[in-house]
């Protein structure tokens, strides 16, 4: 495979975690990347070595020029974006009471509108060529919800339910899209990537302040590998027959099917109830 051949990544959030190990393994395949992050002088180690496949761009999707230079210049360099990875993004924990407006907001422009923005200037160039994978990593907190990460989980439900919509439209144009959804791994998410509400509310002690306590203990202890994370991304993407939802870790599958049963026995449960509000058979 010639470099010409090579397909391009473009990858956000590269600074440490997920992006990190995903970037060094696509480049490690001879592949091309446009490697992004806030801060680029943090990407220098994954460049070096790849100067004639690796582009490293400053990049933060809340900015909206950056947003549109980082993508021309990819494009003009590379020629294309093969596969965008959207893996920008962060945590914050507090009880939805305890919640700081700014703070919520601030989360949902890096999480989810960043994403959004980014997407909606790469797709133009995958339509016009038929082809292309969106990859978006969401969380198992894109399905199943705990106490003191309520508004995470917002950010990441609402790009699960983009990315399903995405994955109709886009279907009959060639281009795919692929949900990652990580249990726990051994990343930043759960140490200094990781904003807490300054409000503490003592009713939520056992519930939100128990989550909170419980993040902070478990940060570098997670089970989940972040280059094994990063393999099978690349399996997924490449993949004939790629899936739309991949779990990453034994806790997002237990977890996962988990939710998949309590909703089951709910809707089960109240079936009578649920069929006895339409209107009756003539």
């Amino acid at each position: 495979m010639t470099q010409q051949q090579s397909p391009v990544w473009f990858i956000t959030g590269c600074s440490t975690g997920f992006g990190k190990e995903l970037a060094k393994l696509v480049l490690a395949r001879g592949w091309r990347a446009v490697v992004t992050a806030r801060n680029p002088d943090q990407l220098t180690e994954i460049v070096s070595g790849h100067e004639k496949n690796a582009l490293a761009i400053q990049l933060d999707v809340t900015n909206r020029a950056q947003i549109a230079q980082a993508v021309r210049q990819a494009e003009q360099i590379f020629g294309r974006i093969d596969v965008l990875v959207n893996n920008a993004g962060y945590g914050y924990l507090a009880a939805v009471e305890e919640g700081e407006d700014d703070q919520i907001r601030a989360m949902f422009e890096t999480n989810f509108f960043g994403l959004v923005a980014l997407t909606n200037v790469v797709l133009p160039g995958m339509r016009k060529r038929r082809s292309g994978h969106i990859v978006n990593i969401s969380s198992i907190g894109g399905l199943v919800s705990f106490a003191a990460t309520g508004y995470y989980h917002a950010t990441k439900y609402a790009l699960e339910g983009l990315s399903e919509s995405l994955s109709i439209e886009l279907a009959p144009l060639g281009i795919k899209v692929l949900i990652v959804e990580p249990g726990p791994f051994r990343t930043d998410w759960a140490g200094r990537s990781l904003f807490e509400s300054k409000i503490v509310i003592d009713d939520y002690d056992s519930t939100a302040g128990e989550r909170r306590r419980q993040s902070r203990e478990r940060s570098g202890k997670q089970q989940g590998d972040p280059i094994r994370a990063g393999e099978a991304i690349i399996q997924a993407v490449q993949s004939e027959n790629p899936p739309l939802h991949l779990l990453l870790g034994q806790p997002a599958l237990k977890m996962g099917y988990e939710k998949l049963e309590a909703m089951k026995q709910n809707f089960d449960s109240w079936r009578q109830v649920t069929l006895s509000t339409d209107y009756p058979e003539v």
